[in-house]
C-alpha cells in the first residue's frame, strides 16, 4: 500500500483523496503547483544505455515532488573519475592485500564490474585542491578503512551499501565525494577529477539541491552538516542547509528557496518542505541514507520510500548502516542499482576494544547501583588527580531520563538529560556542555544512541536492557576474541521480540499479583488492592528470567 502523506489523509470535508498507480490525488497537487506558473515536472525517461551506475529504475510515486521553477532543468553531469596512476597500476593481488590489511570485505553483484581499489592516501584520490586544503585543515592525514574503500566507489559513480560501526569515519566517507561530486557547477576542471556538485550547472533561485543526506535525528543531522561545511569551506559560494524539526521553519524555507547545493535533513521535516513547495527533488543526483537502520527503527521507512520514489531517474545512492537487518536489504534491493557492498569488521557484534560488563540488578535497585558506581568513580578520579571520565547513561523513557539526571545531580555529579521531550536549544546545550564541559555525565534516550561524535567517552551504561538481548550479550562477551561471528537480532525481528518479551512480562506480573492477593491473610477491597501490590511483590528487572538462558 502506497504511503499517504499526512496532509492528504483528511483532505477537505466531503471529498476523499487516495493515492494509486493511476495518479490519483494529482488534482490536489496540480492546484498546489498552479500558483507557481512556471513549475514543470522534470522526470526524464530512464536512460537504459547508461553504464556508469547512475540510473535507477525504482517504481515511481503518484505524488511528485520533482518540480522546479525553471522552464528547463539541466541534466546532471556525471564525468569520468580516475584515481592516480599509482592506484591504477595496482594488481588484483595487491588490491586484496590492502583490503585484508584494512579489514574490509567488498562484494559486487554477479555480472557487475569489479569495485574500485581502496585508496590509502587522499592525494591519490585526485580531489579538488580546495577540498584537499580543507581535509588538511580538518587534521585528516590518511583515510580510515571505510573511507579508503567507500570514497573511490562513490567518486566512480557506483551505488554503495556500506556497513561499519559508529565512529569509523562514515560521515567523511560520503561527505567528501558528495562535495566533490556537488560543487564545480559551471567551472571547468581537469578530466581526471570527478565533479558532482562541482560539475553541475549553476543553481538558480527556486532550484532544489544537488545532493541530499537523510539522517534519523536532529543531532546527527547537525553533526553531518557541520562536517560537510568543514570540508567545503574553501569552495566559493558553496551552500549547505540543514532541515530538521524543532527549529524555525521560515528560516529553512528562505534558505531552500534561495538555492543550496546540499541539504542535510531528517525525513519528516524534509517532507514538510516538499509538500509546501519550498524545495524540490528535481536536480538531486546524489543521495545518502545515513544510519539507515536507525531511521527504519524510528518508523521513517514510509517517508524514506516517498523521497526515493520521487527522485530523478538518474541519481547515485549511498546507503550506510551500522547493522544489516532484512529491512535494509529490502530497501537496498528497491532503490540501489547493482551496489558495491562494503563491510568493515564484524557487523552487529561487540568490539574487542571495549571492556564489556553485564551485571544483574533488581529494577528497584538500578538507580542506587548507578549512583554507587559513579560516585565511586568520582572519588577515584579526585584521588588520582584525573578528570572524571565522560559517561553516557542510556535509559528507555524521557521521564526516567530526567529522574536519573536529577538523582545524579543531587549527589554532586555534573549530569544533564538529553531526550526528545526537550526543546532543540536545550538538546543542543546538553550536547555542547557534554562535549566541551562542564557536564561529564549525559543521561539520554536513544536520540543519542547512534552516530554522535563525542571524543573521550570512558563509560557507556545501559540502564534499561531489553530482555531478549541478555543471553545474546552474555554469549557475545564470551566470544570476543574467539573469532566466532556473533549477530544480534535487528530491525523488525528485534522489535517483535521486545514486544513479545514485554507482553510476557506483563502477563507474568499480572499472574503474580493475583496469586499474592489470594494468599494474603488480609481482606482488602478491590479498589485498594493497587496500594498494596508494590509492597507485596518484589519488582525484578525486565531481563531477570532471561539471565540464565
Amino acid at each position: 500500500m502506497s504511503y499517504v502523506p499526512p496532509h492528504l489523509r483528511n483532505f477537505s470535508a466531503g471529498k476523499t483523496t487516495t493515492l494509486n498507480s493511476d495518479g490519483a490525488a494529482a488534482d490536489y497537487f496540480s492546484s498546489k503547483l498552479s500558483s507557481h506558473q512556471s513549475r514543470i515536472h522534470c522526470n526524464g525517461e530512464l536512460d537504459k544505455s547508461s553504464s556508469n551506475g547512475y540510473s535507477n529504475s525504482s517504481r515511481r510515486s503518484s505524488v511528485n515532488y520533482s518540480t522546479a521553477s525553471r522552464t528547463a532543468i539541466p541534466d546532471p553531469e556525471f564525468p569520468q573519475w580516475k584515481p592516480s596512476e599509482r592506484v591504477l597500476r595496482l594488481k588484483s593481488e595487491q588490491i586484496e592485500e590492502i583490503r585484508l590489511r584494512l579489514n574490509v570485505d567488498v562484494n559486487v553483484a554477479p555480472g557487475s564490474s569489479s569495485a574500485p581499489a581502496p585508496i590509502e592516501s587522499f592525494p591519490d584520490m585526485c580531489l579538488h585542491p580546495s577540498i584537499m586544503k580543507d581535509i588538511e585543515k580538518h587534521g585528516y592525514t590518511a583515510p580510515t578503512s571505510i573511507q579508503a574503500q567507500s570514497m573511490p566507489v562513490a567518486l566512480s559513480g557506483r551505488d554503495l551499501l556500506g556497513c561499519a560501526e559508529t565512529g569509523s569515519g562514515k560521515t567523511a566517507a560520503f561527505s567528501i565525494p558528495m562535495i566533490q561530486v556537488a560543487n564545480f557547477m559551471s567551472m571547468s576542471y581537469c578530466e581526471s577529477v570527478s565533479v558532482h556538485c562541482l560539475a553541475q550547472q549553476p543553481l538558480q533561485r527556486g532550484d532544489g539541491p544537488l545532493a541530499l543526506v537523510l539522517a534519523p535525528t536532529r543531532e546527527l543531522a547537525q553533526q553531518i552538516e557541520k562536517e560537510v561545511t568543514a570540508f567545503s569551506l574553501s569552495l566559493d559560494s558553496f551552500k549547505t542547509s540543514i532541515v530538521v524539526g524543532g527549529t524555525n521553519i521560515s528560516e529553512q524555507r528562505s534558505e531552500l528557496r534561495a538555492g543550496v547545493h546540499i541539504v542535510v535533513a531528517t525525513p519528516g521535516r524534509l517532507i514538510d518542505h516538499l509538500q509546501q513547495g519550498n524545495t524540490s527533488l528535481c536536480r538531486i543526483s546524489f543521495v545518502v541514507l545515513d544510519e539507515a537502520d536507525r531511521m527504519l527503527d524510528m518508523g521513517f521507512e514510509p517517508q524514506i520510500r516517498e523521497v526515493m520514489r520521487n527522485l530523478p531517474e538518474k541519481h547515485q545512492t549511498l546507503l550506510f548502516s551500522a547493522t544489516m537487518p532484512t529491512e535494509i536489504e529490502a530497501l537496498a534491493q528497491d532503490y540501489l542499482t547493482n551496489p558495491v557492498r562494503i563491510k568493515v569488521g564484524k557487523v552487529s557484534s561487540p568490539t574487542a576494544n571495549v571492556s564489556q560488563i553485564l551485571e544483574k540488578v533488581p529494577e528497584n535497585d538500578k538507580i542506587d547501583r548507578l549512583l554507587d558506581l559513579l560516585v565511586e568513580e568520582a572519588a577515584q578520579s579526585e584521588r588520582s588527580g584525573h578528570p572524571f571520565p565522560l559517561t553516557i547513561v542510556f535509559v528507555e523513557r524521557k521521564t526516567k531520563c530526567d529522574e536519573v539526571a536529577e538523582a545524579l545531580t543531587q549527589q554532586g555529579l555534573l549530569a544533564t538529560a538529553l531526550h526528545g521531550g526537550r526543546s532543540q536549544s536545550e538538546r543542543e546545550a546538553a550536547l555542547r556542555d557534554f562535549r566541551h564541559g562542564p557536564i561529564n555525565i549525559l543521561v539520554a534516550t536513544d536520540v543519542a544512541s547512534r552516530g554522535l561524535d563525542v571524543t573521550g567517552v570512558g563509560h557507556v551504561i545501559n540502564l534499561d536492557l531489553p530482555k531478549y538481548l541478555v543471553a545474546q550479550i552474555r554469549r557475545a562477551i564470551a566470544d570476543i576474541g574467539s573469532g566466532n561471528d556473533v549477530t544480534f537480532a535487528m530491525g523488525k525481528t528485534a522489535r517483535r521480540k521486545e514486544r513479545e518479551a514485554a507482553a510476557a512480562e506483563k502477563e507474568a506480573r499480572s499472574t503474580l499479583s493475583k496469586l499474592s492477593l489470594v494468599e494474603s491473610a488480609v481482606n482488602v477491597e478491590d479498589k485498594y488492592r493497587h496500594m498494596i501490590t508494590p509492597a507485596m511483590i518484589k519488582k525484578e528487572g525486565a531481563a531477570d528470567d532471561a539471565w540464565d538462558d
